[in-house]
C-alpha cells in the first residue's frame, strides 16, 4: 500500500518574505528602500506647485528648457 506524502505546514508571510529576499540576494541582489514624496498629500502638492512656479519665473527659463530638450531622449524613457 502506498503512502502519501505528509503535508507541509504552511509558510507564515515572514517566512516566504525571507526566502524570496535569499533567493534576490542569491542573484546578486541587494534591497534598497526608496522615500518618494507623498502626491497624496495637498501640502506637498502646493510646495511642488510653488517650487514649480518659481522655476518657470527664472531669468533663463527658456535657456534651460532648450538644453534639456537637446540632451534628452524620449526613445530612451521606454
Amino acid at each position: 500500500m502506498a503512502t502519501t506524502p505528509k503535508k507541509s505546514k504552511p509558510r507564515t508571510p515572514q517566512q516566504r518574505m525571507a526566502s524570496r529576499r535569499e533567493r534576490l540576494r542569491a542573484q546578486g541582489l541587494r534591497p534598497v528602500q526608496h522615500w518618494v514624496p507623498d502626491l497624496r498629500d495637498p501640502k506637498v502638492l502646493a510646495d511642488i506647485r510653488r517650487e514649480a512656479a518659481m522655476l518657470s519665473r527664472h531669468p533663463e527659463d527658456a535657456v534651460i528648457d532648450e538644453w534639456l530638450d537637446t540632451v534628452r531622449d524620449p526613445a530612451d524613457w521606454s
